[in-house]
């Protein structure tokens, strides 16, 4: 006789689908949870690589260090120059714009108002204190050659006059790849755009430290910022210093001689690969 047939319960189908169901939101939920602690944990970080060195900065040291190798750049000072500002920078400041210091000391370089190096309010202007600072670097006898640690301390008269040394091989690599000597050198892992990328303020940077003209005579169309420049060199240097300056300005490409730096948070932000139209002298920006 054969064996009755056992009636299964519809709660048994009810049990499994709320069992699926609790799953999915374990798996969804721990996701969401895993990309909110990857935001959280997230740390915006630039890099600069030069004869196969490397060091990090934070996206303000960069926007920094770009415009003081800018400004040497519309001088056309060597990168020597930069290399004993940004040591000095790195020293005095740690390249943020400081408003406080010891006594009256002020801005990047720790420039005192009572040594005439202007006013508070001047010397907080970056583009002013890197002026100045070159304005007395290009008076010492034998800059160009001489020790870098005493040089930069001829400039400033520091109380600890042998710490700029510590901070050379940074100035120098800075300095390589933000005066353009360094091709695809510099790169940043910065977090998405969180507003529309300000182009009209990026021709303003670009005039206020590589000189006037050089933003005003960018081409621009939507999102896309189009720059000439006048070498590779020079190119390189503002293709650099757009990567720099991308977290504030809000750029989320640069282009330049077949390479290309996208915006993104992982690892090969930190890096340029082949990519876009540019030629060797044309720089373009973009954002979203």
């Amino acid at each position: 006789m054969p064996t009755p047939e056992r009636r299964r319960s519809p709660w048994r189908w009810v049990g499994r689908g709320v069992l699926a169901a609790v799953v999915v939101a374990l798996v969804v939920g721990g996701w969401t949870a895993y990309r909110a602690a990857q935001r959280a944990l997230f740390s915006p970080t630039c890099r600069a690589t030069a004869s196969g060195t490397s060091f990090t900065f934070t996206p303000e040291q960069s926007a920094n260090a770009a415009l003081i190798s800018a400004v040497a750049v519309r001088r056309g000072l060597p990168p020597r120059a930069a290399t004993i500002a940004l040591a000095t920078a790195l020293q005095e400041s740690k390249l943020r714009n400081l408003t406080y210091g010891d006594r009256d000391s002020l801005g990047l370089f720790q420039q005192r108002p009572s040594q005439g190096w202007g006013t508070a309010e001047q010397i907080l202007d970056p583009v002013h204190a890197t002026n100045a600072f070159y304005d007395a670097l290009v008076k010492v006898p034998g800059w160009s050659t001489g020790d870098v640690t005493k040089v930069a301390q001829a400039v400033q008269r520091s109380g600890y006059p042998e710490a700029y040394a510590d901070h050379e091989g940074q100035g120098r690599v800075l300095a390589s790849t933000l005066t353009g000597q360094s091709p695809a050198g510099f790169g940043c892992r910065l977090a998405d755009v969180a507003r529309s990328g300000d182009l009209g303020a990026v021709t303003a940077g670009l005039d206020a430290q590589f000189g006037s003209g050089v933003g005003a005579g960018a081409q621009r169309s939507g999102s896309t910022l189009t720059l000439t420049a006048g070498d590779g060199a020079r190119a390189w240097a503002m293709a650099q210093w757009a990567v720099a300056n991308a977290d504030g300005y809000g750029l989320t490409a640069v282009e330049v001689a077949g390479q290309r730096w996208a915006r993104g948070t992982g690892d090969d932000a930190l890096a340029w690969s082949a990519g876009g139209a540019a030629g060797a002298t044309t720089v373009v920006l973009r954002t979203t």
